[in-house]
């Protein structure tokens, strides 16, 4: 049974898949097993939610388009027990939704409009997940999974790496969609780390330290970090102060963070 048409919203950010071969490919990645936690966020139409459904036998939706909902409904009718949340995810507060620890598995096509801060909110709930598995513009997961000294590594690599993995799983065409989105898009998938494979920083230094950092990316970390630590200090840390903020790792960030947060105790 194909998707029921449904007229994609630009407000939502929707572009909807439809390519089967894609389809199968995604659900394989995900690997949905009977049992499993899952929540998909913003199911559209269902194109990837029914096979998903299918092979789990229950799961959640999470879908702000309330016009969508029936014909979700209508589409998965018969094919497990689905259970749909109209609400924003950006609002919702996944530990609701389990009873033991890294239990959720988070998949769906996100809307580009959104996919940053709804990264930066399910970060907030890592506890409770397992793993995450989402359709995105290739260039923000090209950004996730950057490493030190390539164009596409900044804030959003070093925040995204130091919560979880990402691994860049696949590219799609914008043919695979209704509408076509006028760029490339990609599957990660996000595994959360266990807490003691880093240091429990302080997350909002840490954060302070990348933004600073990358504000003025073309100019030295001598110069870009000196409102929070002099030249010195930088040598003490074992980092170069010629250094830009594109050539740090996540563990030299980590270093400043924690130094800083041990400073002003």
């Amino acid at each position: 049974m194909k998707p029921i048409h449904h007229k994609a919203k630009k407000r939502f950010g929707q572009n909807f898949l439809h390519d089967p071969t894609v389809i199968g490919r995604i659900v394989s990645t995900i690997n949905p097993k009977p049992g499993d936690n899952i929540i998909e966020i913003g199911p559209g139409p269902g194109a990837l939610t029914q096979p998903v459904l299918k092979q789990a036998g229950k799961m959640r939706a999470i879908e702000l388009d309330r016009e969508v909902i029936p014909k979700l409904r209508m589409y998965c009718f018969g094919d497990g027990e689905l259970e749909i949340i109209e609400s924003d995810a950006l609002k919702i507060d996944f530990k609701e939704f389990s009873d033991s620890p890294r239990s959720l598995r988070i998949i769906g096509n996100l809307p580009y409009n959104i996919s940053t801060p709804l990264l930066f909110h399910l970060f907030e709930h890592l506890e409770v997940i397992k793993d995450m598995h989402f359709m995105l513009q290739k260039e923000v997961v090209d950004r996730l999974c950057a490493v030190p000294g390539t164009k596409d590594y900044g804030r959003l690599s070093i925040m995204a790496q130091y919560y979880a993995r990402p691994e860049f799983m696949f590219l799609v065409k914008p043919g695979a969609f209704n509408p076509p989105p006028k760029v490339d898009s990609a599957i990660i998938r996000l595994t959360p780390k266990e807490h003691n494979e880093h240091d429990q920083t302080d997350v909002k230094t840490l954060n302070g330290v990348v933004t600073s950092a990358f504000s003025l990316r073309r100019k030295t970390v001598r110069n870009s970090l000196k409102s929070h630590l002099s030249e010195d200090e930088l040598n003490e840390l074992d980092i170069k102060p010629t250094e830009r903020a594109e050539n740090l790792t996540l563990d030299q960030y980590i270093r400043i963070a924690n130094y800083l947060t041990a400073k002003k105790r």
